[in-house]
């Protein structure tokens, strides 16, 4: 029997590695053959990709202007692709800018649409919503508190739970890792996730830098930077050994959040892996000035951390644009080190939580939803 041509597009790394997960769960259950926008992750899964996310990851409003072309390459290809081999599904992942694009031009030639990670509409330009309702046959919502903002806007919605949940586990304990990365059991351990994106790079690690310094010199402490899959640390890595000792390590990063006392986190996904660790964090991010005037009036969410957004109240400290300091920085840094209250008191608020984040096996969920459309 002929395998049903299913197309798959995720535009980013978290998209990627949820979409890759997918991926097999759905060729577990279905003849399929898999096709899309993606990165290692869904080609090691089985996913001929047509279209390489790494062309059109952006962050930030004048990034996207600057991709344009790419982007419209990537739509083209897709939209070409899904003429020839005619697929009865598409299940897009996030990215919403470029999906809902794409969603229109697919739902025109007779494809059913599938929003596997719902976008995040409910933070910002939440009459976006009214696009999904036209656009998608299905949306599939991560978090607990979408499943009701997408249904009041007539989209057909379920929340499935959080894909990371039973997943983000250390590989090591924190004495092996210790050991692996000579680090010293008698100093503290802080540990740096400073996103990926050459933009959050270019704004993160200069403040991160300079936070460190502060750090280091109130008091001993080691440092360790936790770098993303394919994010080349050499360039930005000698820059921050210019203000103090810090090591970089590449796929460990569960293991180095693990270990850590503290760790300060680019908001994000990584937000949510962290506290699925039960690491206490500090929760920064910084745009540029241009993308950050535009999208300020169009945000409609008391806090920025999905963490404080899961648990409904600010559970973890959260420095944005001009409170990204490393004068802030290195004070709330210090305030979790010296108190143990504090991070008993942020633990206590990372278990809610992850208690809303639902049961282990998302991913196995959406597939048997997307299986049964196909």
């Amino acid at each position: 029997m002929t395998p049903t041509p299913i197309l798959v597009s995720a535009g980013e790394v978290s998209g990627d590695m949820y979409a890759a997960r997918l991926a097999k769960a759905l060729q577990q259950r279905a003849n399929v053959s898999l096709f899309g926008l993606g990165g290692t992750h869904m080609h090691e899964a089985g996913v001929e990709l047509v279209a390489d996310n790494s062309e059109v990851a952006v962050v930030g409003i004048s990034e996207v202007f600057q991709r344009l072309p790419v982007l419209r390459r990537a739509m083209r290809r897709l939209v070409f692709e899904a003429e020839r081999r005619k697929p009865p599904l598409a299940v897009l992942v996030d990215f919403p800018g470029f999906h809902l694009r794409l969603a229109r031009k697919l739902r025109r030639r007779g494809i059913r649409n599938v929003y596997f990670v719902c976008p995040q509409f409910w933070a910002w330009r939440p009459w976006r919503a009214r696009l999904v309702r036209r656009r998608f046959a299905q949306a599939l919502c991560i978090f607990p508190f979408e499943e009701e903002f997408y249904r009041d806007a007539g989209v057909r919605v379920q929340f499935i739970g959080h894909p990371l949940v039973g997943e983000v586990k250390a590989g090591a304990s924190r004495e092996e890792f210790f050991r692996a990365h000579h680090l010293d059991h008698a100093i503290p351990l802080v540990t740096l996730l400073p996103g990926s994106r050459p933009g959050e790079l270019r704004h993160h690690l200069p403040v991160l830098a300079e936070a460190c310094r502060l750090l280091h010199h109130e008091r001993p402490i080691q440092f360790v930077v936790a770098a993303a899959p394919g994010m080349d640390m050499i360039e930005w890595g000698a820059s921050l050994s210019k203000k103090v000792a810090i090591e970089i390590v590449a796929g460990a990063t569960y293991d180095a959040l693990a270990a850590a006392d503290v760790a300060v986190v680019s908001s994000g996904t990584a937000t949510i892996e962290t506290a699925l660790l039960d690491t206490p964090m500090v929760v920064v991010y910084r745009l540029s000035r241009v993308t950050a005037f535009v999208a300020k009036p169009l945000v409609r969410t008391p806090f920025f951390a999905m963490v404080n957004l899961v648990a409904g109240r600010q559970v973890v400290p959260e420095l944005i644009q001009k409170d990204f300091t490393p004068q802030r920085l290195a004070s709330e840094v210090s305030h979790l080190l010296d108190s143990a209250a504090a991070r008993d008191e942020m633990r206590r608020g990372l278990a809610m939580a992850r208690a809303r984040l639902g049961p282990p096996g998302a991913v196995e969920r959406a597939a048997e939803i997307i299986a049964r459309m196909i």
